[in-house]
């Protein structure tokens, strides 16, 4: 993509790329998916552990911003810089499945929206879904084809209309408050919840899960952390969209800022909705669960508002993806670390062909909703775990840069500030590794084994040395894990 000045971008669009990008299908999914995992307490625990570690990561994009200018394509290029071109691949390829995964989300919250009304969708994952949500995958497609600028300019108009309707919420919410309700709710789950929301249906069905495995405090929080990190992608967008700043301090102020805005959001959402519905109700209520909240309050005329607000917020966060997505797949190539094809460009300056790769594994991934029996969930977990990686290695290369000093003259006093940001950071990620689970962690292997296929390619093309030592090792890991998950999904150990 071109960055001539009439490309760049001002402060406050870059703020809205962020918010944009965070504030889709996760926030109005918030109240059944904290209530299926945990209370109050648990929900005030999660959000202090998700707020301080996902700030953390902010300083860490905000950091490298202004320590590292010349690296323009964020996550990816951060990898790369610091730990190899098969490390820089990983990241960019898994970020890149990441937000392809997170958009089927979209496509599946959508119909499920619209299923209220029109029961053809069902839960967003029928058929009638699928080839209406196909369509409305190449029409965005054919959006973005017209220009990047275009698209950013549409997207922070749909910022804005979609916070309203949850603006409106949160004051509908504080004025049907229950006190009694909210007392109840303080105290959280049963161990058959815990398994439902992790996808464990062999424990459910056959009793093993029970309040004694899964009821401490402890494992509630872990188990709300994958529902967190969905819901803050997208916090890296200014950084990813860096080469298009106006001013370079500029990518750091939107990303905190930013930040810090939906993180106030987002909790007051789910703390708020204990406070209208028992927790049993919550966690039966059907996605978009932010609309059964408001219409406990106000009546039916609730869910259809933020039915449309669900339905203008989801397709602005899957604009704004669509755009990284194809962003990060288009550096990526032109770097050399992906097939030359992908950075191909059309007269508009958009990566036609990274941008063409998207839509369709977006298009492969919503033909498979349709053999899952709970697709968001699905879509909602995988996605996260396909994140995470890139989120460590970026956390990671600030650890190394204020290891080594590189860019920090004797006595610099940002240092050791650097430091403890990049510690913290990098210890959230790896916990957020754990805390995830091991299935849906093979089950990211199982994507990132086969996607080495493009790699391998591309140091063919170039000549060049395919692995180093440890890039070997990688893989190795790579392998056995994709081995495993897919053993399990063949046994029926695990299942999607």
């Amino acid at each position: 993509m071109s960055n001539s000045n009439s490309e760049k971008v001002p402060l406050m669009t870059l703020t809205m790329m962020v918010v944009g990008g965070m504030v889709g299908a996760g926030v109005f999914s918030i109240p059944r998916n904290f209530a299926m995992a945990t209370g109050v307490y648990g929900a005030l625990i999660a959000w202090t552990i998700a707020g301080a570690g996902m700030l953390m990561l902010a300083f860490v994009f905000q950091t490298l911003a202004n320590r590292k200018p010349d690296l323009d394509a964020g996550v990816y290029a951060y990898a790369r810089a610091g730990f190899g071109p098969y490390l820089g691949f990983a990241s960019a390829f898994g970020y890149w499945a990441s937000a392809c995964v997170g958009n089927v989300s979209y496509w599946v919250l959508i119909k499920s929206t619209l299923g209220g009304v029109a029961p053809i969708f069902g839960d967003g994952n029928t058929v009638a879904a699928v080839l209406v949500s196909s369509v409305g995958i190449w029409l965005f497609h054919f959006l973005v084809l017209r220009g990047t600028k275009e698209a950013a300019a549409i997207n922070k108009i749909v910022t804005i209309a979609k916070i309203i309707p949850l603006i409106l919420f949160l004051v509908l919410a504080i004025f049907f408050f229950k006190p009694d309700v909210f007392a109840a709710n303080l105290w959280g789950t049963t161990g058959v919840e815990q398994a439902y929301l992790h996808g464990n249906s062999d424990l459910v069905a056959t009793g093993a899960a029970t309040p004694r495995d899964y009821g401490s405090l402890f494992s509630q929080v872990m188990a709300t952390m994958l529902v967190t990190v969905f819901v803050f992608l997208g916090i890296e967008g200014a950084s990813n969209y860096s080469r298009f700043a106006q001013k370079r301090s500029d990518v750091g102020k939107a990303t905190v800022t930013g930040f810090l805005g939906v993180l106030a959001l987002f909790a007051s959402v789910s703390i708020l909705s204990f406070g209208i519905l028992p927790r049993a109700e919550l966690q039966q209520l059907s996605q978009p669960s932010v609309g059964g909240v408001l219409a406990a309050a106000v009546g039916p005329w609730g869910a259809t508002f933020i039915g449309i607000g669900v339905i203008v917020s989801v397709l602005g966060a899957y604009l704004a993806w669509t755009l990284m997505a194809a962003e990060v797949l288009s550096i990526a190539a032109k770097k050399g670390d992906m097939p030359k094809f992908l950075a191909k460009e059309n007269a508009a300056g958009v990566p036609s062909m990274a941008l063409f790769f998207s839509s369709m594994l977006v298009q492969l991934v919503l033909v498979a909703t349709l053999f899952s029996d709970d697709a968001f969930t699905f879509a909602l977990s995988l996605c996260s775990h396909l994140s995470l990686l890139p989120y460590l290695l970026s956390a990671a290369f600030l650890l190394k840069l204020v290891s080594t000093r590189e860019t920090y003259a004797p006595g610099d006093p940002g240092h050791t500030k650097d430091l403890w940001v990049a510690v913290l950071a990098t210890l959230y990620a790896v916990f957020l590794v754990f805390a995830g689970g091991m299935k849906f962690l093979v089950l990211s292997f199982l994507i990132y084994a086969p996607g080495t296929l493009l790699y391998l390619k591309t140091r063919s093309e170039q000549g060049k040395q395919v692995f180093a030592k440890g890039e070997w090792i990688v893989l190795a890991v790579f392998i056995v894990g994709a081995v495993y998950a897919l053993t399990g999904l063949i046994t029926g150990y695990i299942s999607i």
